[in-house]
């Protein structure tokens, strides 16, 4: 029979055990101590005996249903997208969960704006009869800020402004107080990476996003901003930049919110023939980039630019299913599973001519694997004490529009969610004796994690690819910005019977070759052990936390501590 009481017990202690120190500074979160020793309570026989509904034949059903060709990449706000909306409500209802909508809907409508801008073939820019001119696709890409059929810039100056950003946590203020009205503002990617004690070190902070710098940009009422890209600062090849931004970018319409009319990439080869033409050295101005007292370098270079735009409002949903909680006094309470249905339609085609972007990987197998756990909860003999909500979000590829919209419109208050579980592409490669945990150190859920990870026989290791910023590319970051303690788990990188290395290679061989690329198809190369102990993982850890006395927190210090504790007052 199910122990709620036993397990009740022992994850209040693994979760506030890591709340002995208190003092620390902003950024500079107290790490949460290493977990007690696993005991045969952290995985119950019942708990066991349900995950074995996680199994490779579901998750392959799944994901070959919703990867396949009929459903035209998911995009939002297309007929493909309905058709996996549909499908989803259909699995829960095959589940025997209940509506999530406190309406008793299956479905979280919203509406969004879809901006298709018809970018100039050449992008020029001149300086003393000179010119420097940049070819759409192979040398720039841009899209438009603004939701109006036209755009425009007319002579406005360039203008580097290094990483174009303001933290004065850390001191730190690339803008110095200048007139940037009307400007095109050139910025390096990332964040400052070569010091431990400023942002991170080589840990991608929010500031080191794409999404901030842009932001950050029409803060300054700049009339543009252009990231320079390379590999190792975005994380991602050019070709990622491409298919991401070709055809419709959705977003939420527009509110008062200071805005660009262009949002623009350059490769960093015509990023630095267009310094050239300054009279400048973009190394040399990366250099002074890496200093507190940098200072806006005006190139004396200046552009025009003008673009319409095709306009379509349309709407988009979240689906969502719950499991009620057996427990009066904390059925109110919800741990959340996360994955995002969506992926990027129908785009580009690849050399083969193949322009459906199946999106298997990212995100049908992530889907597929809440659709497990789901499966997992209902073979319990007794629902845990908290209620469980399993949440299919829309447009995260959009820029993660789907958990912000339920983040901002949450069907219970931010202070009953227990916690966040989000699942973002899913092993393919086998088992592993380590998983990563995205945002290891925040929380604690680490001594959570740990516990269960160690019935696997398994290490919980922090981010393997740190430089990429995956906390604040993923549907999780959302739920942490109105103080919900997020868990984010991917793959491994030692494999269980390869060499060293040989997990980093092939994940880096996926971003390279299939990574928003028609080839993120679902093939028989695919071993499903890794992604099932994964979801598996996943199961026994909400589980645990669903049935635990006290609800996660954040270490003293996360930047996500002030929001819970207003969430958690709010909700008193």
């Amino acid at each position: 029979m199910y122990t709620v009481s036993r397990h009740g017990a022992l994850f209040a202690a693994l979760l506030t055990t890591s709340f002995a120190i208190t003092g620390c500074k902003r950024n500079e979160p107290t790490p949460a101590p290493a977990p007690q020793a696993a005991t045969s309570d952290v995985v119950s026989a019942d708990a066991k005996t349900a995950a074995a509904q996680i199994n490779a034949d579901f998750l392959r059903t799944h994901i070959s249903t919703l990867s396949a060709d009929e459903f035209e990449g998911r995009a939002p706000a297309t007929a493909g997208d309905v058709k996996t909306r549909d499908y989803l409500v259909e699995q829960l209802k095959q589940l025997g969960l209940e509506p999530g909508g406190a309406d008793g809907g299956w479905q979280q409508t919203f509406d969004v704006v879809g901006v298709e801008a018809q970018m100039p073939k050449q992008w020029t820019f001149s300086k003393d009869g000179k010119q420097a001119s940049f070819k759409w696709w192979d040398q720039y890409i841009a899209g438009s800020d603004v939701q109006a059929d036209k755009a425009a810039i007319k002579d406005a100056e360039v203008v580097f402004v290094g990483y174009g950003i303001q933290a004065p946590e850390y001191g730190w203020d690339d803008f110095k107080g200048k007139d940037l009205k009307g400007k095109i503002l050139l910025m390096l990617n990332n964040d400052p990476d070569w010091d431990p004690a400023l942002f991170a070190g080589d840990t991608r902070l929010y500031y080191g996003r794409w999404i901030y710098k842009y932001e950050s940009a029409a803060r300054q009422g700049a009339a543009g901003a252009i990231i320079i890209h390379t590999t190792p600062s975005a994380g991602y090849p050019f070709q990622v930049v491409q298919s991401s931004w070709s055809g419709p970018q959705v977003e939420l319409p527009a509110g008062s919110e200071p805005r660009l009319q262009t949002k623009a990439w350059l490769t960093e080869d015509a990023a630095r023939e267009l310094v050239q033409l300054s009279g400048k050295d973009l190394d040399q101005l990366r250099n002074e980039a890496k200093s507190k007292d940098f200072q806006p370098v005006p190139l004396g270079v200046k552009t025009s630019l003008a673009f319409t735009n095709k306009i379509t409002r349309s709407t988009t949903a979240n689906v969502y299913g719950v499991i009620k909680g057996s427990d009066p006094q904390l059925a109110s309470e919800y741990v959340i599973y996360t994955a995002h249905h969506d992926h990027l339609g129908i785009g580009a085609p690849d050399a083969s001519g193949d322009k459906i972007y199946n999106g298997a990987m990212d995100n049908a197998s992530g889907t597929a694997m809440v659709l497990g756990i789901g499966k997992a909860f209902k073979a319990l003999p007794t629902p845990p004490r908290r209620s469980v909500m399993l949440l299919f979000v829309a447009a995260e590829e959009q820029g993660l529009l789907g958990s912000k919209y339920f983040a901002e419109h949450p069907t219970m208050p931010p202070g009953k969610i227990a916690a966040n579980i989000n699942f973002d592409s899913g092993n393919i490669w086998g088992r592993t004796k380590d998983v990563t945990y995205i945002g290891k150190g925040k929380s604690s859920l680490d001594a959570v994690l740990e516990a269960v990870a160690a019935t696997q026989g398994r290490i919980v290791l922090g981010d393997q690819f740190p430089d990429r910023g995956s906390f604040y590319r993923s549907d999780q970051f959302n739920f942490a910005k109105i103080g919900v303690p997020a868990l984010y788990t991917n793959s491994g990188t030692d494999f269980i019977g390869k060499p060293a290395g040989w997990g980093r290679e092939q994940r880096e061989n996926y971003e390279k070759t299939s990574y928003h690329q028609p080839s993120d198809q679902i093939n028989d190369s695919w071993n499903f052990d890794g992604m099932i102990e994964d979801a598996q993982l996943g199961f026994w850890t909400g589980l645990n936390v669903a049935n635990a006395d006290a609800m996660p927190t954040w270490v003293p210090g996360d930047e996500f501590e002030a929001a819970r504790k207003k969430a958690l007052m709010a909700g008193e």
